[in-house]
């Protein structure tokens, strides 16, 4: 037997996630390194901070906040690998995050 989710509650969880992803790409320069780390990822080709750092004309600890910041969403996974970081987009939580989004733009409150 399956026991479905109360409505209210997932209701409660998609409007918790695109305000958290939404948060997350709201500075220009993360949604630039989501994108740059999905092509890395896209081509195979791994993505650590440094590469990150030599792909943006930003300081280190500004990217490894803007890193932070898209991990806490969950649009980034990150892997330690010996003394680097490796870094994945989670294209799962981008697909939940515009069904959510477009659910949301075609609420109907009558």
């Amino acid at each position: 037997m399956r026991i479905r989710k109360d409505t209210e509650d997932l209701q409660a969880e998609e409007i918790a996630l695109v305000a958290q992803v939404s948060d997350a790409l709201a500075h220009p320069a993360r949604i630039r390194i989501y994108q740059y780390i999905m092509k890395c990822n896209k081509d195979r080709i791994p993505v650590c901070n440094k590469d990150v750092v030599n792909a943006f004309d930003y300081s280190q600890a500004t990217i490894s906040q803007h890193i932070k910041k898209l991990c806490q969403s969950g649009l980034i996974q990150m892997q330690k690998n010996d003394k680097c970081s490796m870094y994945y987009a989670n294209i799962g939580i981008l697909m939940k995050y515009l069904d959510a989004t477009r659910k949301f733009s075609t609420f109907d409150a009558r």
